[in-house]
C-alpha cells in the first residue's frame, strides 16, 4: 500500500474514533433521554405523518412533472410556454414561502367554490375549514415538487433518441402513443435516480411545515422540548428517525436502479431492439402483415 494511502486511511480512522469518542463519553448528548423518547406515541405519529406528507405530496409531484414535461417538448408555443412558467414560478420563490402562502389563503379568498368559470357554482365553503395545516402542507409541498419533477422528466425524454419517435410514427403511432409506449418507459431508467434523490428531499422539506403548527416530526419533538427543554436529546431523536427512514428509501432507490438497468441490458441495442419494442407498443407479432409492409 502506497505511503499516501496508509496516511490516508489513519487520518480517517483518527477521525472516526475520535467522533465516537466526542458521541460517547459527551454527557449533555444524554443519550438516556434519546432512548426515552425515540418511541413514544408522540414521535412515532409525528414519523407516520412525515411519511403520509411525503407520499401524497411526491405523488403529486410526479403527476404534475410529468404533465409539465411532456407539455414542455409540445410543438405548441402556448403548451410549451406555460409549462415554463410554471416551472420558473414555483422553482423561482422559496418553499417556505409557498407554505405560509397557501395557510393564509383564506387572506385573498375567504371562500372557496367550484362551478362553471364565470358562471354559477355549485360546491363553496370557507376557506379556512378547507385549506388545513395538513391540505396546506401537501398543496405547497406538491405543487412546488411538480416544478422539479418537471424539469427531470423533461431531461429524461430529451435523453431518448428522436430516432426512437420518428421509427414510432413510420409504423403508424400516433404523438400521444408513441410517446406513452415508447419514449416515456425509456426515459423512466433516466428519470428514476433523480426521482429517488428528489423523493429524500421531500421526506426532510416536510420538516418546513412545522411553521404552520402541522404535527409531522419535527414539530412533534418540537412540542415535547419546549416543556422538558431536552432540546439537544430531542433534536437527536428526530436526526435518528430522519436517518432510518431516507436509509430505507435509498435501499429501495437503489435495487429499482439495478433492476431498470438489467431491463434495459436485457433488451438488444440497434435497428432490431428498436424494431421490437415498437412491435410489443403496436401488440402485433414480428411476422404480421403489417410489420412487413412497413
Amino acid at each position: 500500500m502506497r505511503p499516501a494511502r496508509v496516511l490516508a486511511v489513519i487520518a480517517v480512522g483518527l477521525g472516526a474514533a475520535m467522533l465516537v469518542h466526542a458521541l460517547v463519553t459527551n454527557p449533555n448528548f444524554q443519550w438516556s433521554v434519546v432512548g426515552q423518547y425515540l418511541t413514544t406515541n408522540t414521535i412515532v405519529v409525528g414519523v407516520l405523518t412525515t411519511l403520509e406528507l411525503t407520499v401524497l405530496s411526491m405523488a403529486i409531484g410526479i403527476a404534475l412533472g410529468v404533465v409539465l414535461g411532456v407539455m414542455s417538448q409540445s410543438a405548441n408555443a402556448l403548451v410549451s410556454g406555460a409549462g415554463w412558467l410554471y416551472v420558473w414560478f414555483f422553482r423561482g420563490t422559496p418553499l417556505l414561502v409557498q407554505i405560509i402562502f397557501w395557510y393564509n389563503l383564506a387572506s385573498l379568498y375567504p371562500k372557496v367554490s367550484v362551478g362553471i368559470p364565470f358562471g354559477p357554482s355549485f360546491v363553496h365553503g370557507a376557506t379556512n375549514s378547507m385549506i388545513t395545516p395538513f391540505a396546506a402542507a401537501v398543496l405547497s409541498l406538491g405543487l412546488n415538487e411538480g416544478a422539479y419533477m418537471a424539469e427531470i422528466v423533461r431531461g429524461g425524454l430529451l435523453g431518448v433518441d428522436r430516432g426512437q419517435a420518428e421509427a414510432a410514427h413510420s409504423l403508424g403511432l400516433t404523438r400521444f402513443q408513441a410517446m406513452r409506449r415508447i419514449i416515456l418507459p425509456q426515459a423512466m431508467r433516466l428519470i428514476v435516480p433523480p426521482t429517488g434523490n428528489q423523493t429524500i428531499s421531500m421526506l426532510k422539506s416536510t420538516a418546513l411545515v412545522s411553521v404552520i403548527s402541522m404535527t409531522e416530526l419535527l414539530h412533534a419533538v418540537q412540542q415535547i422540548y419546549a416543556t422538558t427543554y431536552q432540546t439537544i436529546p430531542l433534536l437527536i431523536v428526530a436526526s435518528l428517525w430522519y436517518l432510518a427512514v431516507t436509509s430505507v428509501l435509498s435501499v429501495g432507490q437503489y435495487f429499482l436502479e439495478r433492476k431498470l438497468g438489467r431491463g434495459n441490458r436485457s433488451h438488444a441495442s440497434g435497428r432490431g431492439g428498436l424494431v421490437r419494442q415498437i412491435i410489443r407498443a403496436l401488440r402485433v407479432r414480428p411476422d404480421s402483415p403489417e410489420v412487413s409492409a412497413s
